[in-house]
């Protein structure tokens, strides 16, 4: 069988979620055991599947773009009559898409998290990057098994079902972007708490912490 965009997608989606274990596996290990080897490796995997996710991310907005309709996914929300903007607002048309969307931004928080915290939280950091990625994990499962984004459809049909006429509006470009933003904001500070607990420091200074992360998330 030639190897297409469905493959390549779901082979980012397996690679990324095998990394995602591993990072939070270390990241538990180099806390528990003192060895930074270990956090540094869960750094590496953290940043390795931000870049992963979003190369699934620009595949499958590359499918839309050129009407790819041998992904079951693209098929199902677009159509060659559908307008160039409401193309690219398709990628959260439905479940699939969503769940790459919210595990691009998940992934990227990771991202914030490492560069901030690393030096600045020594303590917590390795136990909020390791709940980071295992909540990454948990979606990166979802798209590798009950929701695959890039489900290959045979025979390719020469055309596509279309998005949801309901979703045809210009508040489709902003709304679910900022609702998603808000919601995978707010597993910083869940992190931030799970580690305070982790290393018995259960007072407000986790809440200190995160702070401006709840009042970002909240807005």
């Amino acid at each position: 069988m030639t190897i297409g965009a469905p493959e390549i997608g779901y082979a980012l989606t397996v690679v990324g979620l095998a990394l995602a274990v591993w990072g939070g596996a270390a990241a538990v290990t180099g806390a528990r055991s003192g060895r930074l080897a270990f956090v540094a490796s869960a750094e590496r995997a953290a940043m390795a599947v931000w870049a992963l996710v979003t190369a699934c991310m620009l595949l499958l907005v590359h499918a839309f773009l050129t009407f790819d309709f041998s992904i079951r996914y693209v098929a199902a929300n677009t159509n060659r009559g559908t307008p160039f903007y409401y193309r690219i607002t398709a990628l959260w048309g439905a479940l699939e898409g969503s769940i790459i969307l919210w595990a691009w931004m998940l992934g990227l928080f990771t991202f914030i998290v490492v560069l901030r915290y690393r030096r600045r939280q020594p303590e917590l950091y390795p136990w909020v990057l390791s709940v980071m990625l295992g909540v990454l994990a948990f979606f990166l499962l979802v798209m590798a098994v009950p929701a695959p984004p890039f489900e290959r459809l045979t025979p390719v049909p020469p055309d596509g079902r279309g998005l949801n006429p309901l979703l045809e509006d210009s508040g489709m470009i902003t709304h679910p972007v900022a609702l998603y933003l808000g919601f995978t904001g707010f597993t910083v500070p869940f992190a931030f708490a799970v580690a305070a607990l982790a290393v018995g420091r259960t007072g407000e200074e986790w809440i200190t912490i995160t702070r401006r992360w709840t009042i970002i998330a909240w807005y």
